[in-house]
């Protein structure tokens, strides 16, 4: 049977290299599933869970945006940031989100602003894929 070759690229390393049968992501016009012989794609991500199954096996990621491509078999997502449900540490992911709803209120001015919110949702994206996967994981 035909597989989908996978890299998860993210500006500081490669997260992820392997075969896959199916992958689901969340675009901009909304949740794809990529299977062997998919047309060929280029479509930006939004922050959501990405699902990867392999044969028996299923590993969710949270990722923050980005881009999928799809050629001939070859999937390449190039991710702001991916994270691993089961390496996502809920105690801390709670500490980053508390710090930056703090962050928020005591903004200076409208970049550290930005940055705050920006935190706050890869917060509250871990916090959400890990605690509705963790239990599975």
């Amino acid at each position: 049977m035909t597989k989908l070759s996978l890299e998860v690229i993210t500006p500081t390393k490669v997260v992820l290299t392997e075969d896959a049968d199916e992958i689901t992501v969340t675009t901009v016009d909304g949740q794809i599933s990529v299977l062997p012989g998919h047309v060929n794609l280029f479509t930006k991500l939004v922050p959501s869970e990405m699902i990867i199954r392999n044969g028996g096996k299923t590993e969710y990621f949270a990722i923050t945006g980005g881009f999928l491509e799809v050629s001939k078999n070859q999937v390449n997502i190039l991710a702001d940031y991916a994270v691993r449900a089961q390496d996502i540490e809920i105690a801390k992911v709670r500490e980053a989100h508390e710090r930056a709803e703090r962050a928020m209120k005591n903004k200076q001015n409208e970049g550290e602003f930005r940055v705050a919110e920006a935190e706050l949702r890869k917060a509250l994206l871990e916090l959400k894929v890990a605690t509705k996967r963790k239990t599975r994981v």
